[in-house]
């Protein structure tokens, strides 16, 4: 139950970065760690809460970054299998997903000279994409190619230290959606981490690349198409997605189910109309 997010802007991401992870904590975590594009690429990592990460990152500022927070699946929890994992503090990447070749891709990475801090599968993506990167000098395509290698689920986010106002993403079958500002432009895998910057929002596909600018953004298909997304306008508002009152998530879903229901009655009402057919196919012989 990871959770990503990230933002490229005119303004400091840090503060939007770690309320971000604030509002995916529901989801579960162990460890968080955010990286910045300021001059140089710079991490921080912590093993706990958000809190622990937003005072460890007090005075940091940037312009771009992005920042997760992790589930252990490979790899104990700790501060070296945190999230973001970086390739000779040039490029560094968050993922949520399983790698299912990682092994395989790690022993060719290895034999490439590179070495490995941590034990997670996340760590053979950013080699990947500097391997390319290294090829092909351009971000996006050495991210297009490395995704290419990769066997099982991925929602991946990635910022270089060359590229101040760029970050690129990519999913296969795990959720990601980009949240579209004023001259800022942001991404996620939850709609929650958005809601006190933008309520635009656009979900990738499977096989989506995308490259992220302040004022555009380009979405590539899993066939190199440039294709165009649907833009969803979110009815929820910041104070939806927290806790409030509620001692934890759980007890707010519990007590929010009848104004949830109320709420999907009043849709279909609304759209359907009134009608025998909303209380099941037999309703109108009954009625």
């Amino acid at each position: 139950m990871c959770g990503i997010i990230g933002a490229v802007a005119q303004r400091n991401v840090v503060p939007i970065l770690i309320e971000g992870l604030k509002r995916l904590e529901y989801r579960g975590y162990d460890s968080a760690g955010i990286a910045i594009v300021n001059q140089g690429l710079s991490r921080v990592r912590s093993v706990g809460r958000v809190a622990e990460l937003s005072t460890l990152t007090q005075g940091m500022k940037g312009n771009l970054g992005i920042a997760h927070t992790r589930w252990a699946t490979h790899g104990a929890p700790s501060e070296k299998n945190a999230h973001p994992h970086a390739s000779r503090d040039e490029i560094a990447v968050v993922h949520n997903g399983i790698i299912e070749n990682h092994a395989e891709l790690r022993n060719k990475l290895e034999g490439l000279g590179y070495e490995f801090t941590s034990d997670t599968d996340t760590e053979v993506i950013v080699h990947l994409i500097h391997h390319h990167n290294q090829q092909l000098r351009d971000l996006f395509e050495a991210t297009r190619v490395a995704v290419k290698e990769l066997k099982g689920a991925y929602a991946i986010a990635v910022v270089s230290r060359e590229h101040e106002d760029r970050m690129i993403c990519a999913r296969e079958g795990s959720p990601l959606l980009l949240g579209l500002g004023i001259e800022e432009n942001f991404l996620a895998s939850d709609a929650s981490a958005l809601l006190p910057v933008t309520r635009k929002m656009v979900y990738l596909e499977d096989g989506d690349v995308v490259d992220i600018r302040l004022l555009s953004y380009q979405i590539l298909d899993k066939d190199g198409r440039e294709v165009e997304r649907r833009v969803h306008f979110s009815e929820l508002s910041a104070d939806t997605t927290e806790l409030g009152t509620y001692r934890h998530f759980m007890q707010k879903e519990i007590f929010e189910q009848p104004k949830a229901i109320a709420d999907t009655i009043d849709i279909a009402i609304n759209e359907l109309g009134i009608s025998p057919k909303l209380f099941g196919g037999d309703a109108e012989n009954v009625l």
